[in-house]
């Protein structure tokens, strides 16, 4: 894990961050000995997020398939 002094993370914030992105963490340490932890934030998505896709399928013929399904 990485540690940066607060003047590195300053002028090096794009490193910094692309750093904190690759490895999870990156620590920031001030002058007073205090240490920071800099961790991306995840990002949350529904399971049911899906992409559609392009089908050739009319809506009758969707409800068709699901009653046939349901008889079953």
């Amino acid at each position: 894990m990485q540690v940066y002094t607060y003047s590195e993370a300053r002028q090096k914030l794009a490193v910094v961050l692309e750093q904190a992105e690759n490895t999870g963490k990156v620590l920031i340490r001030r002058k007073d000995g205090r240490t920071f932890a800099l961790m991306p934030e995840k990002i949350v998505t529904s399971p049911l997020d899906v992409p559609s896709i392009k089908a050739n399928i009319t809506s009758k013929e969707i409800v068709d398939i699901v009653r046939e399904g349901r008889e079953r």
